[in-house]
């Protein structure tokens, strides 16, 4: 349940609760924090999503911000029925903010995660869906939406923080061109940008929701080059 009260930033306990997590990923250990991560991630989160869905609105009007766990709240829970790691849970704090119809992943959005040590934001579409890839890659070689594409990676890469992805191919796609101006985009399996850094002091105060609503902003060009695909 989202408090009476505005976000005030996430708390030290908030972050203790994870490095403790991590050195004890278990049921047993989760049960007995269970207080701390309803109070200090599931609220606090929920606050955050509310808030930030509220200024994401100014970028993109339909956008999603569902404060519920697994809504915009990934589950902390992992399926622990395929691969090798059996952790039954993530070691960080994963939100996400969609635009579109259908799964929330296959819509380009705005993510935010925290661990431990470190916070991370990430804008675009991470990994096309099958049904999306050769309108992107269209897109990518179109001259209008692909020279604006040029455009934004151009002008949002000069913040050297902010890093491009993300490459899945090794070869060019059959049916385009290897020696057009962008091919090194018919590689990528999603597009967009992330920012990375060592958790910051704005973290653990209401200030922290207009610091992130500012990398977002930032790094917005792409989620709307992303949802403008299905429009060429």
């Amino acid at each position: 349940m989202v408090s009476d009260n505005n976000f005030k930033g996430f708390s030290k306990k908030t972050i203790s609760f994870f490095r403790g997590l991590e050195k004890n990923n278990s049921k047993e250990w989760f049960d007995e924090n269970r207080e701390i991560y309803d109070e200090h991630v599931m609220k606090t989160s929920a606050e955050f999503v509310v808030e930030m869905g509220q200024k994401l609105k100014t970028i993109a009007p339909g956008i999603v911000a569902d404060p519920r766990r697994d809504k915009s709240i990934f589950r902390l829970n992992r399926d622990v029925r395929f691969g090798a790691n059996k952790e039954p849970y993530k070691t960080h704090l994963g939100i996400y903010f969609w635009e579109g119809q259908g799964k929330k992943l296959e819509n380009p959005g705005f993510y935010f995660q925290l661990d431990k040590s470190k916070i991370m934001f990430g804008v675009g579409m991470h990994v096309f869906p099958k049904e999306m890839l050769n309108p992107y890659r269209d897109a990518v070689t179109d001259p209008v939406m692909g020279g604006e594409l040029k455009k934004i990676i151009t002008k949002i890469s000069k913040n050297k923080d902010y890093k491009l992805g993300w490459t899945k191919y090794k070869k060019i796609p059959k049916g385009y061109d290897p020696e057009h101006p962008n091919s090194e985009y018919l590689l990528y399996g999603g597009i967009g940008y992330m920012f990375e850094e060592k958790i910051p002091a704005t973290l653990f105060g209401p200030e922290f929701l207009d610091y992130s609503f500012s990398v977002f902003n930032e790094m917005s060009p792409i989620f709307k080059w992303v949802r403008n695909i299905n429009n060429l």
